[in-house]
């Protein structure tokens, strides 16, 4: 019999169909192709997190009784998944269910899987977001949530009604922006829409490809926020890197790169920092913080396949400031030690 190296080749295997979700620094549906490629070390995952790969995994047989397994799972210093972790995993699940990962557990089972080493629990922010994608893309109905935030969003109801609106229904609305009017009652929700539940609407696009129109709205509203609720809207540009460039740029000139906006950009806005210009600005501003705070944003960010090349060229530009310089070599002497 063949041995099972692969969670693809376990789902297969056991007769299962599925679907496999990035939950590490956005919410996103990977393509079969691409994760398969993931789990046969062709490729590197593309937005490791603390040195982490994060899935969803959804899967149904024939009953279409639908199950999940959320897995973090370590990378190794090239952005590879680590093959030991996930064949432990692959034995824990063949131990604990057989081939048959839709068979009833017992109550001692239930709990070894729910408290595997593997397993972690995504944010309530992602998890509403996670939820809407999945029902989607499964052609299933919304959330019971969404009608209300729909009405709120399309101005059906007062104002004052929006402490009843529901993340899950927002998530909901934000997965279809490009179906009915949504795009539209989104755009337009910006103008009227509590302070509140704009933000909640920035925490669900931060996860999505967005519209250019919806792009555009969302960079006024970041230019004319207060202070503490520009970088919610910052991160909802996550997906469009010119505005996100252009949403750095102005952070930079009321010179409100801090450490949150920092780590916002580096969980969030990282493709920006592929434009030199912002990644320069970014690296400035970085080297201001303390030498640790440096040091983990840098190993975090550089572990980014997309943005390594650059990164490491950073640390032999000569046109950089004193200060910069000064926090590249706190960075070597730590990687020496």
């Amino acid at each position: 019999m063949t041995e099972i190296t692969t969670l693809t080749q376990f789902l297969t295997t056991a007769n299962t169909q599925f679907q496999v979700y990035d939950m590490g620094r956005r919410v996103q549906h990977i393509d079969m192709l691409a994760f398969q490629q993931i789990e046969n070390l062709a490729s590197s995952y593309p937005s490791p997190i603390q040195g982490h790969a994060q899935f969803a995994i959804v899967f149904w047989d024939a009953s279409q009784q639908h199950y999940i397994w959320f897995l973090k799972l370590p990378l190794d210093e090239r952005g590879l998944l680590s093959p030991a972790p996930r064949t432990q995993f692959i034995r824990m699940i063949i131990e604990a269910l057989g081939r048959d990962p839709s068979q009833a557990l017992s109550k001692e089972q239930q709990q070894k899987l729910a408290n595997h080493p593997f397993s972690f629990k995504p944010t309530s922010e992602k998890l509403a977001l996670f939820n809407a994608l999945v029902k989607k893309q499964l052609g299933q109905v919304a959330s019971p949530q969404y009608e209300f935030a729909y009405q709120y969003l399309s101005k059906q109801l007062k104002a004052e009604h929006w402490q009843e609106v529901g993340l899950q229904g927002l998530a909901d609305i934000c997965v279809r922006a490009n179906e009915l009017d949504h795009l539209n009652v989104l755009i337009d929700s910006f103008d009227f829409a509590a302070t509140e539940v704009q933000v909640a609407v920035c925490q669900c696009l931060e996860h999505l490809e967005i519209d250019e129109q919806l792009a555009d709205t969302v960079l006024e509203k970041l230019k004319l926020a207060d202070n503490e609720l520009k970088p919610y809207y910052l991160r909802a540009l996550a997906s469009d890197e010119q505005s996100s460039i252009d949403g750095i740029a102005h952070l930079a000139e009321l010179n409100l790169l801090d450490a949150n906006v920092l780590i916002t950009i580096a969980a969030r806005n990282w493709l920006a920092l592929k434009e030199t210009q912002t990644r320069k600005i970014f690296l400035e501003a970085l080297a201001k913080q303390e030498q640790h705070f440096f040091n983990q944003i840098f190993a975090d960010i550089v572990a980014i396949p997309a943005l390594r090349t650059q990164l490491l060229s950073e640390l032999r530009n000569p046109d950089r400031s004193e200060v910069l310089s000064a926090a590249i070599g706190g960075l070597f002497k730590v990687t020496k030690a």
